[in-house]
Order: C-alpha cells, then structure tokens, then sequence
C-alpha cells in the first residue's frame, strides 16, 4: 500500500502574516496496472519561472503527467514497491508512459521496460529504502539520503530489495 503523503502550504493572510494556507493529505497520486507497485504523488508545480508566489489554488488538480510545465516544475514523492521479475517481463513500458503524456520518452529495446528519457533537468533524494538506478550499460544502487542530478538521461529505477523506496523528485523544465 502506498504511504500517504502529508502537504503543509504556507501563505500570507489578508493582514499579511504568515500562516497554513493548506494542511491535507496530497491528492494529485497515480497508480496504475501498466506500471504496479508505482506510485506518484505530485505535490506542486509551477507553470513559470520565476515562480509566482501567494498562490492559494491548488496548482495539482489536473491529470498527472511526467514531465513538468514549459518554464515550469514540478515537485513529487514517488514510492517504488519491490519489484517482481515475472510480472516485470511481461509489462509495457510504452503503454505505461503513455497514461503520463510521455510514451515517446521509453526508450525501445532497453534493457528494463521502464528506461526512459525526459526533456527536464530532475533533482532527487532517497528518503527511504533503496533503488537500483539503471543507465544504459550500469547500475548504481542508491541508499536513503543519497542524491541524483539527472540531466535528461536515459534511466530506469529498479527495487530489487524487500522494502518499498520512496524518492522525492523535482522536475525542471529544460532545453537541450
């Protein structure tokens, strides 16, 4: 079961001062049959940069997509379920991406289902458990507080351990 996550927001009140504008449990999470034992939550994002602030709308009502907005970010905690090697040989990567807006960003033939490539500059913590990054010819596993700076490479996350791993990522809007 996927952990619920807890989103506190600060703001101004009308007297300008700081305060919770939004203390509830995050809603905008995908889960799905083509990818099991995935879970994404965003948490916000942003459509421009610089960001505006004092925003009081919710920013992450809408479909969850992969990649962030045009100039824009995104902010999400992913939980990665150990993965099954069976169930994983028989799954569709392309099909799985598509239900995110991003089918053309798998990469074919690869090495795991899931490989992929996004159009955005991504930062990365393990908050907990541990995942096997996949690039295209090694893997790197990765432990609760380690980081990654992905600059639009092809890569794949893999849980081959026993407990679900949760990674927080924020995706920026990037050119090549």
């Amino acid at each position: 079961m996927a952990r619920k996550i807890r989103r506190v927001v600060t703001g101004h009140d009308d007297k300008g001062v700081a305060t919770v504008i939004s203390d509830t449990e995050a809603s905008c999470i995908l889960q799905r049959p083509n990818r099991p034992g995935v879970t994404l939550t965003n948490l916000w994002m942003n459509t421009e940069t610089p960001a505006q602030m004092e925003r009081h709308d919710d920013p992450v009502t809408g479909p969850l997509i992969l990649h962030p907005p045009g100039n824009g970010s995104v902010f999400r905690i992913v939980q990665f379920d150990p993965e099954n090697p069976d169930v994983l040989a028989k799954l569709d990567g392309k099909s799985a991406f598509a239900e995110m807006g991003a089918a053309a960003q798998i990469v074919e033939n690869a090495r795991h289902p899931f490989m992929h490539r996004t159009d955005s500059l991504d930062y990365s913590v393990v908050l907990s458990g541990e995942i096997y990054m996949m690039m295209d010819d090694e893997d790197y596993l990765l432990k609760a507080g380690d980081t990654v700076i992905q600059q639009g490479t092809n890569h794949a996350w893999s849980n081959r351990g026993t407990e679900p791993c949760l990674i927080a990522f924020i995706l920026i809007d990037a050119v090549k």
